[in-house]
């Protein structure tokens, strides 16, 4: 079941009302974060929902109806720690069929890094054509500077990064990282957990101490490129704060942003030229509604919604592969205003 035209959609900060960022995660239990939602504020009309449950892919990979499968990959195929039960025989399954597999994924890290990582996990990456990242992206296009907006950005920026996670190094980019906002042309964000130093490491930092060095940035009038649009992320279980929280705070206070990756279309385009289709042809999968279903709506792409995600609380889920109530992932959507077009708990076979 196919959905129509793509509705009209908003930019980040035209569509939510965002919550102080202190107040947009909560802790529910010692193992489990649940996201408080964001309101939809800019009134859009939906054509009807049409949303098909499904308990497996195998009906839809063996009807070949899509050439192409785009797989985000935290929430889907791994939580971060290892993969989730039966991902792995699913793709190689879908690989079987002749579909085409690519990772198009918000992580903060560059194609290859990813590549590793799912190596690590246990996956085969010959099973992917390759990965798309939002921080490959940035990368991309903060070396190439064929853009007239990155070329006016400056060299020098604040770079807020990993520590626990691992840091993200930025070779190659001719930039130079200062601690001084007054030094600095612009704010890049990576992570969340510290702040780089010109020497090459980095200095932990609170949520809250970021805050405050985001209200500094914003009086200067500096503009902000995020390399990871998520806003929390799911990580053995338990969700996380992602940089895309730190944007959607910037934008609250006035400052610009330049989000990279999903829900835009540059990760898409990418994507599609990877694997030399059309939209028509592919189906993105993911586990958010914001990223992954409004990104491939926008772009003209059908969409599986997995719903024991990042969404899984919201939705009364506490079991891997428990299946939501169908009228819930409904009003989730609604909420949201994606569309997806098929939903199931998890990604299997």
């Amino acid at each position: 079941m196919r959905l129509g035209s793509p509705a009209r959609f908003c930019s980040p900060s035209q569509h939510l009302e965002y919550l102080p960022l202190s107040f947009s995660l909560y802790c529910c239990s010692s193992e489990k974060l649940l996201l408080v939602m964001m309101m939809p504020k800019c009134g859009i009309q939906h054509n009807e929902l049409h949303l098909q449950p499904l308990t497996g892919i195998q009906q839809l990979a063996e009807s070949r109806r899509f050439k192409t499968w785009l797989l985000d990959q935290f929430g889907v195929l791994h939580d971060g720690k290892q993969p989730y039960p039966g991902a792995i025989l699913t793709l190689e399954k879908l690989a079987k069929t002749g579909a085409k597999m690519v990772i198009i994924s918000n992580s903060s890290r560059r194609s290859s890094v990813t590549a590793d990582k799912m190596r690590s996990l246990g996956f085969d990456p010959s099973l992917f054509l390759g990965a798309i990242t939002s921080g490959e992206l940035t990368h991309q296009y903060l070396q190439r500077r064929d853009d007239t907006w990155f070329a006016a950005l400056g060299q020098s920026c604040i770079h807020m990064t990993w520590s626990d996670r691992g840091a993200i190094s930025l070779e190659g980019l001719d930039l130079k990282v200062v601690e001084n906002v007054e030094e600095a042309d612009f704010v890049l964000a990576h992570g969340t957990e510290a702040v780089g130093v010109p020497s090459g490491s980095s200095i932990s930092m609170m949520i809250e101490d970021l805050e405050k060095l985001l209200e500094q940035c914003v009086e200067r009038r500096i503009p902000m490129v995020l390399a990871n649009p998520d806003f929390v992320t799911v990580e053995a279980r338990a969700l996380r704060v992602m940089p895309g929280t730190l944007a959607a705070k910037y934008e609250q206070l006035g400052g610009e942003v330049k989000w990279m990756g999903k829900p835009g279309e540059i990760i898409y385009q990418s994507a599609l030229a990877m694997a030399g289709v059309d939209a028509s042809d592919c189906i993105a999968v993911g586990d958010s509604l914001h990223h992954d279903i409004k990104g491939a709506n926008a772009a003209g792409i059908s969409s599986l919604f997995i719903t024991g995600g990042i969404h899984a609380n919201e939705l009364g889920l506490d079991a891997f592969g428990e299946v939501a109530d169908e009228s819930a992932v409904h009003a989730l959507a609604l909420k949201h205003e994606a569309m997806p077009s098929y939903s199931m708990p998890a990604f299997t076979w």
